[in-house]
């Protein structure tokens, strides 16, 4: 089980924390990823991560703004937002991928994704 947290009102230029938090003994076997979906536009891939390895990839449209980290002991995974924009509003989902289904440590693809959060809401105004 998934729970994201952390999403708010910002505005431009701001920064937010999203935190989503798992659930069940064997969360290590999979990797995380965060999606979003703003409003009348399809869901889309932003950031994936493994739990061991430290290994990580981004969206290009927030490559060098967003930063995806892993802590084991908390079971949690982080989305730190800087210099967000008002294209970042959007729904912002975690999700989770059995790293034994996919070819590489990490995938862009929501199709890997087994489990997912409820979404945690980032508005981010002008």
């Amino acid at each position: 089980q998934l729970q994201a947290s952390g999403g708010g009102l910002v505005q431009a230029g701001g920064s937010l924390r999203l935190s989503c938090a798992a659930s069940g003994r064997t969360y290590m076997s999979y990797s995380m990823g965060w999606f979003r979906q703003a409003p009348g536009k399809e869901r889309e891939f932003v950031a994936a991560a493994t739990w061991r390895g430290g290994s990580t990839a981004y969206a290009d449209s927030v490559k060098g703004r967003f930063t995806i980290s892993a802590d084991n002991a908390k079971a949690t995974v982080y989305l730190q937002l800087n210099s967000l924009k008002p294209g970042d509003t959007a729904l912002y989902f975690c999700a989770a991928a059995p790293i034994r289904t996919l070819m590489f440590a990490l995938s862009s693809s929501e199709s890997s994704y087994t489990y997912w959060g409820q979404g945690t809401l980032v508005t981010v105004s002008s």
